[in-house]
């Protein structure tokens, strides 16, 4: 579809919905995706153009109103591993009986290889998190392409899970348009997140937990950390409010074979 035959179908798809379409235009066009896969279009998804910010508005629109969005939310571990703080947050997620996804940085893993085995072993995911932690959005394509390529063969040559292959998440969340193209042409799928827990600042259990059940949607990409004593003790109480509203706890791989993209995209806020 020609881009111009797209902004003449958003334009009419905007009168159709009356004030309440151009108030989403005003203000929700600019959602970021917090799953984005090999074959998505970024100038679509990312542009502040008004053509691709009109066609968000009618596809997140149509997702909204066409896809199912199941109850499953997903915690996602960003940096380490640690020598300390890991082995303990893997202990909690035992004692809870919930899988989690770490995006793990090569080179903390090449240092302690061993916890690295053991997110493995206990039946959890592991995500490409680049070899060095750089700030993507200020490297070269092919800087970029040598982080998460480096990063993908150390965490390959340590656990052998097929999502260091296949799921990436940029440091700090920073980006470009040309990020995302470079780690989309590597085959993988970049995952962002829907809530942010905010742990990456000094906050209490409390106010963790706090900020998870007011963002909370279905599906829930979580955003988390793995160096964060607050966070594992917050755990215990989210993962009850969140069973008890009826959500299920999975991994990122298995949440995409629950839900299809734009579910996960254009996800439904809930009450927990």
């Amino acid at each position: 579809m020609s881009r111009t035959l797209k902004v003449v179908i958003s334009i009419l798809a905007i009168l159709a919905l009356g004030t309440g379409g151009w108030r989403i235009f005003r203000h929700e066009s600019n959602l970021v995706p917090a799953i984005v896969t090999p074959n998505m279009n970024v100038h679509d998804e990312f542009s502040g153009d008004f053509s691709a910010r009109f066609y968000r508005v009618v596809h997140r629109t149509i997702a909204a109103d066409n896809s199912p969005r199941p109850k499953l939310i997903a915690l996602t571990f960003d940096d380490g591993p640690y020598p300390i703080f890991t082995p303990l947050l893997l202990d909690e997620l035992k004692s809870l009986h919930v899988p989690a996804t770490f995006f793990l940085i090569g080179r903390d893993a090449q240092q302690w290889p061993e916890i690295t085995q053991r997110i493995e072993a206990d039946g959890n995911e592991i995500g490409d998190h680049t070899y060095s932690h750089p700030n993507l959005d200020q490297e070269t394509p092919d800087e970029v392409r040598d982080e998460v390529l480096r990063g993908r063969d150390v965490l390959w040559s340590l656990a052998h899970d097929p999502a260091v292959r296949s799921l990436m998440r940029p440091p700090h969340g920073r980006y470009t348009m040309t990020t995302l193209r470079t780690v989309q042409s590597l085959g993988y799928h970049v995952v962002l997140w829907t809530d942010d827990s905010g742990d990456w600042r000094t906050l209490t259990p409390a106010h963790i937990e706090s900020d998870l059940i007011r963002h909370a949607s279905s599906p829930d990409i979580v955003l988390l950390h793995s160096g964060k004593l607050a966070t594992i003790e917050a755990l215990p109480e989210v993962v009850k409010r969140f069973q008890r509203a009826g959500y299920q706890f999975v991994t990122i791989g298995e949440m995409l074979k629950s839900a299809t993209p734009a579910a996960i995209n254009h996800p439904k806020k809930t009450m927990v």
